[in-house]
Formats: C-alpha cells, structure tokens, sequence
C-alpha cells in the first residue's frame, strides 16, 4: 500500500480579527499582506491547512526581533507543539503586538514543521506607523 503524502495549503496570511484562545473559531482574515503596521493588539500571523495527517505532531515557531523583556533580556522565540486531530486540519499561528511597541519593529518570522521538515514559513515586517501614513491612507 502506498504511502499517503501529507498536504499543506497556507490558506491566508495577514492581518485577523481578534483571535480568542479558548474558542474553537480561527480569527477571520481582514487583510492579506506581510507588512503589519505596529499597532496596539493587532492580531496577525497565517492560516494553514494540513490534509493526510492526522495523529501526527506539528511542531510551530515565532522569531521575535529581539524583543527584550522587562529586565533587558531578549526573549526566547516562542515555540510548541500541536496534534493534529483531523485528516483536513485548519491551524493558526498568530501574535500580536503589546506595549512598548517600539520594541516589537522588524522581522518577524512563523514557521511550522512537521516530521523535522518544514512545511510552512512566512515573515512579517512590523514597521512603525509615521503621521504621514495615517493622513495618506485617510485620503490627504
């Protein structure tokens, strides 16, 4: 019998709607896009769907830039893992920004693996909204 190769679509990446981590919904898309402006609690990151996979692990990743914490240290990347309850499978890997956000500017990279592999990465620029910006998106 053949081996059953494992799918993977990035389904959406962007900005989303408030995501609550309690909930069985994924935020919904509001705007595809790899440049995320550094707002308070805005909700960004990418949708995933992974088919041909159930009970296997996944294993994600965020690469802060050099985010530090209260006491100067530069926080770890946030990582885990995650089992696949399906055999078409929807996952989001997401963050948002907090304060201060002057420190949150720059790269910030998502990745998913599976098998040691990986099998989904996507970068996001933070960039500082300037007044200019804000006139210019409003029309002026």
């Amino acid at each position: 019998m053949a081996k059953r190769s494992v799918i993977v679509d990035i389904v959406s990446y962007g900005i989303y709607s408030t995501w609550d981590s309690k909930s069985k919904q994924l935020p919904k898309i509001l705007e595809f896009t790899t440049q995320v402006p550094a707002e308070l609690d805005i909700e960004f990151g990418f949708t995933v769907n992974i088919k041909k996979a159930k009970g296997k692990k996944i294993r994600f990743c965020i690469y802060h830039p050099n985010i530090t914490s209260d006491d100067g240290e530069i926080l770890e990347p946030f990582d885990g893992e995650e089992h696949i309850n399906s055999n078409d499978w929807h996952f989001y890997l997401g963050d948002t920004i907090w304060l201060p956000i002057e420190n949150k500017l720059g790269p910030w990279r998502m990745t998913i693996e599976l098998d040691s592999k990986t099998i989904a990465d996507k970068t996001f620029d933070v960039f500082a909204k300037d007044e200019g910006q804000f006139w210019k998106q409003r029309g002026f």
